[in-house]
């Protein structure tokens, strides 16, 4: 290889490309049609080899679908009513028109979806759901390894809630995107908690709201059908988009999104607080009498009653 030649590996679903005959003055467009021809997926543009200094052997770790895949993904069906965005939802109570409709979509995911049980329930525990993108990983910014994009404190907040919660994971995505993901932020293999199993879009349901029109959402139902140990009054859903727990509202807390990793891993404790938030509610009788919105206000019983104890024995 001459002396301005650069060679690069670039790991990509568990392979590994090489991509040779490239020099310090191609730019990132040559390497990216390279690594097309070689993967199928195609990174970003502008800037000349050399600027990125790279070590001969240089390893790149690609993340995301294929790019026929994503093409295939983005065409709408014909008849696919328009799909509202998160942002468009207001923080309000958001009306659902023929409910009647949506519970048998759910009991038909209670009889048809199948679970792939990882590990299993333990009695007497609560649940936590609990999304993926935006919720504990950055899934946009771009990184040499997946614990970059890792939102901070992720194990931590992990091994708090397992003491007394099961966890299952629900991402809008495909299960073989979940399952990869959860290896490569070392969930799937950690000593220190478990979760039970994987939920996927094939178990979430379309439904339609008067104000929104069609809306994609993860209906806890589908759960509490399938484990009857699992109810609205002992699961909390954490998730980044509203309108994932609007047929559980009383159940869903939206989880700040964790977006611009880099810039941001260094200040976000989102998951630390919200591990405390987990302690602090597991002895509530009722999780769907809470009021999640405004969980950062939170205070637990015990602590209440020593705040009313104080104020009623204070100078009269």
């Amino acid at each position: 290889m001459g002396e301005n030649e650069i060679k690069v590996i670039v790991k990509w679903s568990g392979k590994e490309y090489e991509i040779c005959n490239l020099s310090e003055n191609d730019s990132i467009i040559t390497l990216k049609n390279a690594i097309h021809k070689e993967t199928g997926k195609s990174p970003e543009d502008e800037c000349q080899l050399s600027s990125l200094k790279m070590k001969p052997g240089f390893k790149v770790m690609m993340m995301g679908s294929l790019e026929e895949d994503i093409a295939n993904a983005s065409v709408p069906p014909e008849d696919m009513p328009e799909v509202i965005n998160d942002l468009d939802i207001e923080d309000e109570e958001v009306a659902i028109e023929s409910k009647d409709v949506y519970l048998a979509k759910i009991d038909r995911r209670i009889r048809e979806y199948k679970i792939n049980m990882l590990n299993q329930p333990r009695p007497g525990k609560k649940l936590l759901v609990l999304d993926i993108d935006y919720t504990l990983f950055d899934h946009r910014s771009t990184a040499e390894t997946g614990y970059e994009l890792m939102r901070p404190f992720l194990h931590e907040f992990l091994t708090s809630a397992y003491q007394e919660y099961d966890i299952v994971i629900w991402s809008a995505t495909s299960m073989k995107w979940i399952e990869e993901k959860m290896k490569l932020l070392g969930v799937a293999t950690h000593n220190d908690y478990k979760v039970i199993f994987y939920l996927d879009s094939s178990a979430m349901i379309s439904i339609h709201t008067p104000k929104y029109g069609v809306v994609q959402v993860k209906p806890l139902g589908v759960i509490w059908g399938k484990f009857d140990q699992y109810t609205s009054r002992n699961t909390i859903m954490f998730d980044d988009i509203r309108r994932n727990f609007l047929m559980n509202p009383g159940n869903g807390l939206k989880i700040r999104p964790f977006k611009q990793a880099h810039l941001n891993r260094e200040k976000d404790c989102e998951l630390l607080r919200l591990a405390k938030y987990l302690k602090d509610i597991v002895c509530e009788e009722d999780f769907s009498s809470l009021d999640h919105k405004h969980w950062e206000r939170y205070k637990p019983k015990k602590k209440r009653r020593t705040e009313a104890r104080d104020k009623s024995s204070g100078p009269s």
